[in-house]
């Protein structure tokens, strides 16, 4: 059934996404309310259930199609012909600023979803999840010009706090658009502070 729901036009299909994504990410699996999401959606709960027979394909369907989303906006083949890997993680943020306007909730569930212990899906989020989390880190750093850093330099340890850094303000950055509401925030300012924290990391690691 849930092919069907690709039927709907975009502006509902994404008031349902929205509303499920923002009911499962803020309370978990076993409180989430499908009442509460198709109030928030503006439909009836037959027609929820219409598309999805019951709580748990809902969730599985979120959770898949999304990762799919995931992949087709992080890890297109343009974007990974970028050789330097400040560039490449910044793009990466721009692309998670994009998403999070149409999405607000989306890498909030995911964390959600990583920290599911609920016994009903437990087993099929984690099969998931590993899978996901091995292709993408490893396709993340696929390719990387490495000849740019200084020698002797650990890379791997080097590349890793290159990582931590941009991935944690980008964090930071999210998480303070979502307290604030401001979906519709271009990040100007943002992107500006993520290059003054770029050219102190290639000070440190290039030559």
């Amino acid at each position: 059934m849930t092919s069907k729901f690709f039927n709907l036009d975009e502006e509902k299909q994404q008031r349902i996404l929205n509303a499920a994504l923002n009911e499962f990410a803020q309370k978990g699996y076993d409180h989430a309310s499908t009442n509460a999401m198709v109030k928030a959606a503006g439909i009836s709960k037959g027609l929820l259930f219409h598309y999805f027979k019951n709580k748990k394909e809902l969730y599985l369907f979120l959770h898949e199609h999304f990762i799919s989303v995931l992949l087709k906006e992080f890890f297109d083949e343009e974007q990974f012909a970028e050789p330097d890997v400040f560039e490449r993680l910044k793009n990466i943020m721009i692309l998670k600023s994009q998403l999070m306007k149409k999405y607000p909730e989306i890498f909030t569930f995911f964390i959600s979803a990583y920290r599911e212990t609920s016994s009903e899906i437990k087993n099929e989020l984690d099969h998931s999840h590993h899978e996901l989390m091995q292709s993408s880190y490893a396709k993340i750093f696929e390719n990387i010009d490495t000849t740019m850093f200084k020698e002797n330099i650990d890379m791997k340890r080097a590349i890793q706090i290159v990582f931590w850094t941009l991935e944690g303000y980008s964090n930071q950055v999210m998480e303070k658009v979502k307290q604030s509401g401001q979906s519709d925030n271009d990040f100007t300012a943002e992107f500006a502070e993520a290059d003054r924290y770029i050219q102190m990391l290639k000070t440190a690691f290039y030559q």
